[in-house]
């Protein structure tokens, strides 16, 4: 099943979107919200995948050809955000440049930190930002959408409780990030709002992409035009979505409507490119001594969408130009 959110107040509307991603339907009389949806998940389903295939086959009253400049982001904004670092390579070369090396136990349990959850942009939302002095970049990655997630749940059973895959931009400030890690408190400044791809999408609609833990397929991002990595979504990682619910509800439920990325893409072969600017900046320091690659600026594009093996885009495109904030 494919649902989107069509820009109305703070939360949308939600809608239904055929698999091609070309037709929609206004669902409100069985939730009105993705977030209604996510809370009554075992009531609104069966309803709603009932629609999913009557609105494939071409049988829905109310359906619309679907502009995606309608949307907001699926979920508008949620109860809880959290974002790790669980592409191993990625961790390991942003770390090498800067002469450190990767956290002791990080094979033992994932990074992971808390990022702002009350306000997702849209994915054709421009980044506005105060100063491209900022250190402005992208990180491409795929978060998993929780409904209830009890505390102290197992990694193997965590997965169970994912209700659906977004894409995701984790905007990044690489100018503030290093002071803020120094004073060991984590991330504040350094990320600001990220941004959701138009389409949120059910595990099992995925197919052979899901294997239970991992989503598979190809990651490209674009930089100013020009493709930055054509990267591999379901391997190189030490840890899926199930170890970072896991490890995080070891102290917490979760709410409905919870974001589980984790983090940038990265894969092993450095001929797959970068799915952010800072590691392929951490390439260039290593190889060359310093990194040659610059920032975003103002007035430049960022775009990422993820395909399946057939070429077919999932989740829709994120594409967003940097601009400063308004007055």
């Amino acid at each position: 099943m494919k649902l989107a959110s069509k820009k109305s107040g703070r939360d949308g509307s939600l809608l239904v979107v055929s698999k091609n991603l070309k037709k929609a339907v206004e669902v409100s009389s069985i939730a009105p919200t993705m977030q209604y949806a996510l809370d009554n998940w075992s009531e609104v389903e069966a309803s709603l995948n009932e629609l999913y295939s009557a609105l494939n086959a071409g049988q829905v009253t109310g359906e619309f050809a679907l502009d995606l400049n309608i949307l907001s982001a699926p979920l508008p904004r949620s109860y809880q955000y959290l974002d790790g670092a669980c592409y191993a390579s990625h961790i390991q070369r942003n770390r090498a440049a800067r002469g450190e090396t990767i956290p002791e136990d990080f094979f033992e349990k994932p990074l992971v930190y808390q990022g702002i959850s009350h306000g997702f942009m849209s994915w054709n939302d421009p980044i506005r930002l105060p100063s491209d002095e900022l250190g402005i970049d992208f990180e491409a990655e795929i978060a998993a959408v929780t409904g209830d997630v009890p505390l102290g749940v197992s990694a193997d059973k965590a997965c169970d409780y994912i209700r659906l895959f977004v894409l995701l931009n984790d905007v990044s400030l690489r100018s503030l990030i290093p002071a803020e890690l120094k004073r060991t408190f984590g991330f504040l400044t350094g990320k600001p709002a990220s941004s959701l791809g138009p389409i949120a999408v059910t595990p099992d609609e995925l197919g052979n992409l899901w294997d239970g833990e991992l989503v598979a397929g190809t990651m490209k991002c674009w930089v100013r035009g020009e493709q930055f990595g054509a990267l591999q979504t379901g391997i190189d990682t030490p840890y899926h979505y199930g170890h970072m619910i896991a490890h995080v509800a070891q102290t917490r439920a979760f709410e409905p409507g919870t974001l589980v990325g984790l983090g940038t893409v990265s894969n092993e072969d450095e001929r797959a490119g970068c799915a952010c600017i800072g590691e392929m900046r951490a390439l260039e320091t290593l190889k060359d001594g310093q990194p040659k690659t610059s920032l975003l600026k103002f007035g430049e594009t960022v775009a990422m969408e993820h395909f399946d093996r057939e070429g077919n885009s999932v989740f829709g495109r994120i594409e967003q130009v940097v601009l400063p904030m308004q007055p």
